[in-house]
């Protein structure tokens, strides 16, 4: 399932219309805190997906029976440019347990580039809802890379991608290489990307716009 938090105008589109604004893109904190904002949104949508029980709580006047979460998800994110969503999940989800993934474009000198997957730090994921979010899904292929990772060590019984812009090759790629029982959230969808794996418009690098340029070794 793939679902365009924008497909519907809302406060979701004026934010990633916001993150794709040269003119607003010089403003870190604020870039930042709109890939939160996508990310808090879809932690809120996400949890009307999960399972749910029926908890007795007291109040000063008596009980109720409250609906909750059965289990808490596994929140994982692509470091470094998936800190913001990742935080903006975590405002809402806040008792989930993290995985931290260091997954990277190595690139070769002929332009092509593959993913270097160096460091994983996760709890159990054996059957339990593991959400993972980086803000671009270009080829698909870092991704694709953590999953397959991830199943090593477990086996989730469901997974959630979260992402501010995607590329329609790379959620093609995503559901032919990953199979079934994934859902993609997109603050939005473009439909082209460039040779070197840039989507287009898109909005650049997310990593470098949030946090400032790194060496290109």
């Amino acid at each position: 399932m793939v679902i365009n938090l924008s497909e519907h105008h809302s406060l979701v589109s004026n934010w990633v219309a916001e993150i794709r604004n040269i003119d607003v893109q010089n403003d870190r904190m604020r870039f930042r805190r709109n890939l939160e904002r996508i990310g808090e949104v879809a932690a809120y949508e996400i949890s009307k997906q999960l399972p749910w029980k029926i908890q007795e709580t007291s109040t000063p006047l008596g009980t109720h029976e409250s609906k909750v979460l059965e289990h808490q998800p596994v929140l994982a994110t692509i470091l470094r440019a998936g800190l913001p969503l990742h935080n903006g999940m975590l405002n809402y989800f806040d008792k989930a347990d993290n995985a931290f993934v260091s997954a990277y474009r190595k690139h070769n000198r002929d332009g092509s580039f593959e993913i270097s997957l160096e460091y994983m730090s996760s709890p159990v994921i054996d059957n339990r809802v593991l959400i993972i979010s980086d803000p671009m899904l270009a080829t698909g292929a870092s991704i694709i890379k953590t999953i397959q990772h991830m199943k090593n060590e477990g086996n989730p019984a469901a997974i959630h991608i979260v992402v501010a812009i995607a590329c329609t090759v790379g959620i093609e790629s995503i559901i032919r290489e990953c199979g079934q029982n994934i859902t993609i959230w997109c603050g939005d969808i473009d439909d082209e990307i460039t040779a070197k794996g840039y989507i287009v418009p898109g909005l650049g690098d997310a990593g470098d716009l949030a946090y400032g340029k790194k060496i290109q070794n």
